[in-house]
């Protein structure tokens, strides 16, 4: 029996972009509790609908596509090797709101995902470094946070975040990729 998906005739890239059948884990949860402060680890959140976490200083506008921000968790190490540090960065270092494991983020650009019970996202495209790297990371930090930056959100529906909590991909195709210029 051939793989579904090679050799077979019918095998498109829509197909293969919408197979993510595996689960992923919230690992961490920040709140900045103001402009330029590090992010504190909290063990839960409250997730406004189409705003932002409670308690986080930023305040998108409602509409916004930058209302949350996520980091895969396998980052971690790789953004530390690539700075010839030995542990893993600190997620707070890396000025995200979430934290996720078990799942390639890239892959979820223009899908909708759950996490726990009742947070619905957006994810809405990618959420590349800035100069606040370098001061947060030292020399070189922003060129080994290039790739690994995560993702950027929209809040479709709020409620209550817990580190432990089950992210599942929602079914439905991604949204199609605009043209490169």
């Amino acid at each position: 029996m051939a793989f579904p998906f090679f050799g077979d005739d019918k095998s498109t890239v829509a197909q293969l972009l919408a197979t993510l059948p595996q689960e992923g884990r919230l690992e961490w949860i920040g709140l900045r509790r103001a402009r330029r402060e590090a992010p504190d680890a909290v063990p839960e959140a409250e997730v406004l609908t189409d705003r932002h976490l409670a308690g986080d200083h930023a305040s998108p506008r409602p509409g916004g596509k930058r209302q949350i921000t996520l980091i895969q968790h396998e980052h971690l190490a790789a953004v530390a090797g690539y700075l010839g540090l030995a542990e893993p960065v600190a997620p707070g270092r890396l000025r995200r709101n979430l934290v996720v494991s078990g799942l390639n983020l890239l892959a979820l650009k223009g899908r909708q995902i759950q996490i726990g019970e009742e947070v619905i996202l957006d994810i809405t495209g990618e959420c590349h470094p800035c100069s606040r790297m370098e001061e947060e990371l030292g020399p070189g930090g922003y060129n080994a946070m290039r790739g690994h930056g995560g993702l950027t959100a929209h809040i479709a529906q709020g409620g209550r975040l817990r580190v432990g909590d089950t992210v599942r991909v929602l079914p439905g195709p991604p949204a199609p990729e605009k043209p490169k210029k």
